[in-house]
């Protein structure tokens, strides 16, 4: 997006010069694996994309804040004490870092920000992070606060989780935050504790497909699988007196206390965060070693899990997945994000992308009604000043 035409929104949207405004960048994230393991303190393996939010932000000394969006019709003004949220839509995500920023004692003087964005609403691909990470850049910049990075991207899931109300985990602020171009991100969810992991592709593309089947994490069984899931470590915490994570519960562990979960339904769920968290580690190798075929084969063995064991895909994701993997050149496919709609990721030639698009558009959309959207796409830089 051109910064000449950021900036000549920004003077439209507010009606006052754009000359001492500064702008900010923070991007979505693609998940290749690990999924549903972050909120349980397990491994999980993002990588930042080039789709994002602009924030173009004008500081003020008034205590007043002005929130405007290109992609959203209403504006919202509000008092630096007068942080709470209403039915402000968009608006509660930055909302809630600025409450964040609060709630650390930090004095706001105020500040009038547009909002862009190219990352397709719903898909899967963390508009929400990004548009949080957008935000805290920004306020600590043209505050002059003190803030690490890692810091920020915590205030930014604490703002999800306790202003907009959404139990997510650290990945997506984490990967907007600390991402790098060609890399992705093994991270372990309990400790922080990350390296980065060459996203040396070769002949190969990553290729996100949205499914066009909208899903809202407030509104979808996301919190329910999340309540699951700690109901199961209540139990394992009562059976292993030294389990503190999922992400520390080998498969071995697993296999000797499986049965004593006596809820069915919370045994499956169990069974695919410490089975993704495995095929996350593994993943990692793979790519370090340039084995993309491995890669691949883990891909297409996560989504099985999420189908089967995590019960999060869905029809339309199913389809997807299922009508990728007909496609020669296609080695590695999986929904990513939270599920219930959204993308999938898939690992295709490039040789193969066109024939992929067109394949995949006719089976799902003949399956589903529905016509796929393809974001061919890279992996970029985090959060930053521009």
């Amino acid at each position: 997006m051109h910064l000449n035409t950021l900036r000549k929104n920004f003077s439209h949207q507010f009606g006052i010069d754009s000359h001492d405004c500064r702008v900010f960048f923070a991007p979505g994230r693609v998940n290749l694996i690990g999924e549903h393991t972050d909120f349980t303190g397990g491994y999980v393996l993002p990588a930042a994309l080039t789709y994002g939010t602009w924030a173009v932000v004008r500081h003020r000394q008034d205590g007043m804040f002005r929130l405007a969006s290109t992609s959203f019709p209403e504006k919202v003004e509000f008092n630096v004490g007068e942080i709470i949220k209403r039915q402000d839509s968009w608006a509660n995500y930055p909302k809630g870092v600025l409450a964040e920023f609060k709630k650390l004692g930090i004095k706001l003087s105020g500040c009038d920000i547009l909002f862009a964005g190219n990352i397709p609403k719903g898909a899967g691909l963390s508009s929400s992070a990004s548009l949080e990470m957008a935000t805290a850049i920004a306020v600590k910049a043209v505050e002059g606060l003190e803030c690490a990075l890692i810091g920020l991207t915590q205030l930014a899931q604490r703002a999800e989780n306790q202003f907009v109300g959404v139990n997510c985990g650290i990945m997506d602020q984490f990967a907007s935050g600390m991402g790098k171009a060609g890399q992705a991100i093994l991270l372990n969810c309990d400790t922080l504790d990350y390296r980065y992991v060459p996203l040396s592709l070769g002949d190969y593309q990553l290729v996100i497909t949205n499914s066009k089947k909208q899903r809202s994490l407030t509104e979808s069984n996301y919190n329910q699988r999340r309540l699951e899931c700690e109901e199961g470590i209540k139990k394992l915490q009562m059976l292993l007196p030294e389990f503190s994570s999922l992400g520390n519960l080998t498969p071995e562990q697993w296999k000797a206390v499986r049965e004593e979960i006596e809820s069915f339904k919370v045994r499956k769920r169990l069974e695919h965060i410490v089975r993704e968290n495995a095929r996350t580690i593994a993943s990692a190798q793979a790519l370090q070693m340039g084995d993309l075929t491995e890669f691949g084969k883990l891909m297409i063995q996560s989504h099985v899990s999420l189908r089967d064991f995590f019960e999060v895909t869905g029809a339309e994701l199913d389809a997807l997945f299922e009508e990728a993997r007909k496609v020669p050149g296609c080695i590695g496919t999986r929904m990513t994000g939270a599920g219930f709609g959204g993308c999938t990721v898939s690992l295709v030639h490039q040789g193969a992308v066109k024939d992929f698009k067109v394949q995949v558009t006719k089976n799902y959309s003949a399956r589903t009604g529905l016509i796929p959207e393809f974001y061919v796409c890279d992996c970029g830089d985090g959060a930053r000043e521009l």
